[in-house]
């Protein structure tokens, strides 16, 4: 867990949460959970890719930081929208130069909750997944990609081997007293 008592939120406090990992590692599902059981409303940061973006994946080409921007700015706006009444958004956050740009796009208080997951078992996950436009061939781009959570960013990172449920609880826990 990093910064677990930065992590803590008092009952006045509503969570703006972004659930952080690789493809496959469980965001959408812990995800909405998570904000299912904050009472929030969820988005999944997906469906703020532009069209180029989902064709460039689905053709097993990574997305490059310029392909990033106005997907990262997007959602960003969407957590500013959300500021005041908590709200939970998966995206995948996996450099901190993105994190720090959702910090900027939002101007509001993040926790970062990063789905943590060994490549075998996020890759034996997505060869199960059905319809979705991530090959599981950029998996391996993801985890060079990813710099995990830093000691001054607010945040704790979850393991992912349980059941989404028990994720989940995990996940509270990591957000409540």
């Amino acid at each position: 867990m990093v910064n677990e008592e930065q992590g803590r939120q008092t009952e006045s406090q509503v969570p703006l949460v972004v659930v952080m990992g690789v493809a496959g590692s469980g965001k959408s599902t812990v995800g909405s959970l998570l904000a299912e059981r904050l009472g929030v409303r969820y988005a999944e940061a997906d469906d703020f890719h532009p069209p180029a973006n989902v064709a460039k994946m689905s053709a097993g080409t990574p997305l490059d930081d310029e392909d990033r921007r106005p997907w990262l700015d997007a959602i960003g706006v969407w957590l500013a929208e959300h500021s005041d009444r908590g709200g939970v958004v998966s995206c995948s956050a996996l450099r901190r130069r993105y994190r720090d740009r959702l910090r900027e796009q939002s101007g509001a208080r993040l926790f970062f909750l990063h789905l943590d997951g060994s490549e075998e078992l996020v890759s034996a996950r997505m060869a199960g997944r059905k319809g979705h436009f991530m090959p599981p061939a950029l998996l391996r781009s993801q985890f060079e990609t990813l710099e995990p959570l830093e000691e001054d960013e607010r945040g704790a990172a979850v393991p992912v081997g349980g059941p989404p449920g028990e994720v989940t609880d995990e996940a509270l826990a990591a957000l409540t007293p």
